[in-house]
């Protein structure tokens, strides 16, 4: 089954998607080995990884689907991308959208922030008039090759026009063909209720941790009405505040024998990254190479000819 199809599958179903968010190709491996049945990577973690900056736009649109691309080569999950405002208007997003598909991405979604966007939970955002959102979801769903690939649809207009706006704004992008809708910050449970009530189609939610929306189990967020539910940054954190220990410990006492504890083994990492895969590829593709050159050496052994 292609991961497009699979991922419509998911979001379709009655039990909510969790997405954990991955930075790189061995944290999207580490989210398959626990089981989940997508991922997402978002433009803060990517940034935060490739930069070690923060998420103000600051990543390129080809940088964004080389990244894709590896994470999608890891992995065989499906993969949700963030494809920010488009990086242009309906032509560029129409370029996005083939590069991502390229790549290998599942669902992609594009933003009305006015470029260049910031992340969804810090202040200061602007948005773009309806039309010209309107205008690139078009050249997004005319771009795609795969029918199933997922196009979402964001609105950052709860900060900017209120909740009411937001709400207008989502249900005129699904009315345009948006597959999902994503209302980004919604500030209190009741605004979540309402833009699940009120918007005639699948809905994201948004675990950022320290953000303006609240942070809702999967399961509450299923009770709501949202279809699938994303933690983007949770990872970014967590690693961040474990290598800010080991680095800590490191300085001061000069050893990292009393961090063991703390991290995985020498199999266990090679085991997670595929290497005993990878020496069965090798020894496969040796076998096959000296056997043929083997027959070739022995008249006796070579294949009849037609």
């Amino acid at each position: 089954m292609r991961r497009t199809t699979r991922f419509r599958e998911l979001v379709e179903a009655p039990e909510i998607l969790v997405l954990p968010g991955v930075h790189d190709a061995l944290s999207a491996r580490i989210a398959a080995e626990a089981g989940f049945a997508a991922v997402t990577c978002g433009g803060y973690a990517a940034t935060a990884s490739l930069l070690g900056a923060p998420d103000i736009a600051q990543l390129s649109m080809t940088e964004m689907a080389d990244m894709y691309a590896r994470l999608c080569d890891a992995v065989a999950l499906p993969v949700l991308a963030d494809a920010d405002t488009g990086y242009g208007n309906a032509v560029n997003v129409a370029r996005t959208v083939r590069s991502f598909e390229r790549a290998g991405v599942a669902a992609l979604f594009i933003e009305d922030q006015v470029a260049p966007k910031r992340c969804g939970h810090m202040d200061g955002k602007r948005v773009i008039p309806v039309v010209d959102m309107v205008a690139k979801l078009k050249a997004a769903l005319d771009a795609r090759t795969d029918a199933d690939l997922v196009i979402m649809a964001r609105t950052d207009a709860r900060a900017i026009e209120g909740l009411e706006a937001a709400i207008e704004r989502a249900q005129i992008y699904r009315e345009a063909g948006a597959d999902v809708i994503f209302v980004e910050a919604p500030l209190t449970v009741d605004e979540m209720s309402r833009i699940c009530s009120e918007v005639p189609a699948p809905c994201m939610a948004n675990n950022v941790e320290g953000g303006k929306t609240p942070a809702l189990s999967a399961a509450a967020l299923e009770d709501i009405g949202y279809a699938l539910v994303a933690f983007p940054v949770a990872a970014t954190y967590a690693i961040t505040q474990t290598l800010r220990r080991l680095y800590a410990a490191l300085r001061d006492t000069g050893e990292t024998q009393s961090l063991l504890s703390e991290m995985i083994g020498f199999a266990g990492f090679h085991d997670l990254v595929g290497l005993p895969q990878l020496r069965e590829m090798e020894r496969s593709c040796d076998g096959f190479a000296r056997d043929l050159l083997e027959r070739l050496a022995d008249p006796d052994r070579r294949e009849p000819s037609d």
